[in-house]
């Protein structure tokens, strides 16, 4: 749970810095946090099962 905290965080401030960086700084590190949760729900959903 930690982790999806840290990642929305990071992601916040991602989002709010993203007004000043330029494109190709920006998709990068929102396509690295993406990736970063959809592996975090893959992993909690099997732990589900």
């Amino acid at each position: 749970m930690i982790f999806l905290v840290a990642a929305v965080l990071l992601l916040g401030v991602l989002v709010g810095a993203a007004a000043h960086l330029t494109l190709p700084v920006v998709v990068p590190a929102a396509t690295a946090i993406a990736l970063w949760l959809l592996v975090f729900a893959i992993r909690e959903r099997r732990r589900e099962h």
